[in-house]
């Protein structure tokens, strides 16, 4: 039976609730001004980093856009990862819902460019919402999907990747960093809840031996 092959991890359960309670304390944070001074000193220090840093910045962000999890669907689908193929698909339609459909509904945070005098504009949008950040979304779905997947030094590189990229929207200048932890956060969450959604393949370790003969 193939579903003894398929488990679904009680971290992701602490992953969906940790997530879900940060991405609601960060948007009432925001909501009451509560740490705007710290928002607004955070921001100044990533977005004043040297220009040399624009162009590795610029490029590391790309990976929060939204046909990146439909890339790693494709290489999951060619190697027999059909779950988290499955998880990287339906990341896309999840991150809008929750991304506009709910926390932009409930949350209005003008753009740095917008709210913060001086800040320093790398061809990004000035106008609309900014909380919270979709590449950030993507950056920490992806990562929370790909966990089980991965052992724990390449775990902890791609999370570290995920953390600079996610910076780099600062640094560029479309977000402030309480955005960018909002939308992290979020991406924990719906990570977290699809694995939970559609089960994580077992690797062969993990498999008796009469499972790894079916």
């Amino acid at each position: 039976m193939t579903s003894h092959r398929v488990r679904r991890r009680g971290i992701d359960l602490w992953l969906a609730i940790y997530g879900t309670a940060l991405v609601a304390l960060t948007a009432w944070a925001i909501d009451r001004d509560a740490f705007d001074r710290v928002d607004r000193l955070l921001f100044d220090l990533l977005n004043s980093l040297p220009e040399r840093l624009h162009r590795p910045l610029w490029v590391a962000q790309l990976l929060g856009v939204l046909g990146v999890p439909i890339a790693v669907a494709a290489v999951a689908a060619a190697t027999r990862r059909f779950r988290l193929a499955l998880g990287s698909v339906l990341l896309v339609p999840a991150k809008l819902i929750v991304e506009r459909g709910i926390l932009k509904q409930l949350v209005y945070q003008q753009r740095p460019g917008a709210r913060i005098p001086g800040a320093i504009l790398r061809d990004v949008p000035t106008v609309g919402s900014a909380f919270p950040s979709g590449h950030a979304v993507i950056l920490f779905g992806m990562v929370t999907l790909l966990s089980p997947y991965l052992s724990g030094r390449a775990l902890g590189g791609l999370f570290g990747f995920a953390a600079v990229a996610t910076a780099a929207r600062v640094y560029l200048g479309a977000h402030s960093p309480a955005d960018v932890i909002g939308g992290a956060a979020a991406g924990l969450a719906i990570g977290a809840l699809l694995n939970l959604l559609v089960g994580v393949s077992r690797s062969p370790r993990e498999q008796s031996p009469r499972e790894r003969i079916r």
